[in-house]
């Protein structure tokens, strides 16, 4: 793997909470690298455009957690549990779109790609370890460690921080500007663009599934690019719900209160999921008002596709519910 395509990975490593759907739903997706990944209840497909035009796909059954372990149904455990999943699946298809990535680097380069390993098409399982480890430091670094620093610097200037509440608000306000900074920093990189391209077709495609319309890249077109379920809205609602999480434990020190930080994330994480839950089912609620940013951040996470990068959408899609179906399952658009 070149260091290109290696930063390529980490930087689609951190976009992963941004492009996963962040609620358990009946159908949802996220984008790869060119291609996008589409799940059902108990199965999923990832298609990925090689640069010779052809579509790759990757499928499996998926097992539902909840189904799996009941304690999975109980509030926050649930959230959790979903999310969890959805980010290790995520893992898995973003692997699979960078194995694809390299197969063609390869190739280009006029390098073998039988066998595997470091000479076939295939990322170790090393390097994709190191990715992960990079990306979580680097995740730790920029939305835990810099905002609370930055806050302690301000606590030593402006005596008022010293009030639990207003410090992690202060902190949280931070956090959110140093992730609006990244996200708009990042999309200005042309591949970062194609991934947020093919986002908006991931969403359209589900749009037009959810309608009951027949699927296929003319119906796809009369839908938009925004979606509430989206990883987006998800993210900001944590940053949202960490503030108030952060203002009720007790901690004193930096060390301490980076530890809470660090150790707070699966809770806050199930938390977060239930508010996406609960304003998914009453739109008109107080708590619905916490998912709009994030529709409005979504011009920046989503961008209009091509046809030809809906039709990859609709590939994933299509192969999703045929493997599905042959597990017997049964989706019903309500």
């Amino acid at each position: 793997m070149t260091p290109g395509l290696f930063l390529r990975l980490a930087a689609h490593v951190q976009l992963l909470p941004v492009l996963e759907s962040g609620e358990e739903t009946l159908v949802g997706g996220q984008a790869v690298m060119e291609g996008v990944m589409m799940r059902a209840p108990h199965s999923y497909a990832t298609a990925v455009r090689r640069p010779d035009g052809e579509v790759v796909i990757d499928e499996h059954p998926l097992p539902k957690l909840s189904e799996k372990y009941p304690a999975f149904r109980l509030p926050i455990l649930r959230g959790i549990g979903t999310l969890g999943q959805a980010m290790a699946l995520g893992v898995k298809a973003l692997r699979f779109s960078a194995d694809v990535a390299m197969q063609a680097e390869a190739e280009k380069n006029g390098r073998s790609t039988e066998g595997g390993g470091s000479r076939g098409g295939e990322i170790p399982g090393w390097l994709m370890a190191l990715n992960l480890a990079f990306s979580f430091v680097f995740f730790i670094a920029l939305y835990k460690f810099v905002p609370l620093w930055i806050t302690t610097k301000l606590e030593d200037v402006y005596p008022a921080l010293h009030n639990q509440i207003l410090f992690n608000v202060v902190d949280g306000v931070i956090r959110v500007v140093i992730f609006l900074g990244f996200l708009w920093l990042i999309s200005r990189w042309a591949d970062i663009r194609r991934v947020f391209e093919y986002h908006g077709a991931e969403h359209r495609v589900v749009f037009n599934f959810e309608s009951g319309m027949p699927v296929n890249v003319g119906n796809a077109r009369l839908f938009s690019t925004f979606h509430p379920r989206c990883g987006t809205s998800f993210l900001l609602v944590v940053m949202m719900v960490s503030i108030a999480v952060y203002a009720v434990i007790p901690a004193h020190g930096f060390l301490e209160k980076m530890a809470v930080r660090v150790l707070a994330l699966p809770l806050i994480a199930g938390l977060s999921y239930e508010v996406i839950r609960y304003a998914a089912r009453r739109r008109a609620s107080l708590l619905a008002l916490f998912t709009a940013p994030g529709l409005w951040l979504q011009r920046i996470t989503t961008q209009p596709p091509s046809d030809s990068q809906t039709e990859v959408a609709i590939i994933a899609l299509n192969r999703a519910m045929a493997l599905e179906e042959q597990q017997g399952g049964e989706l019903v658009i309500a």
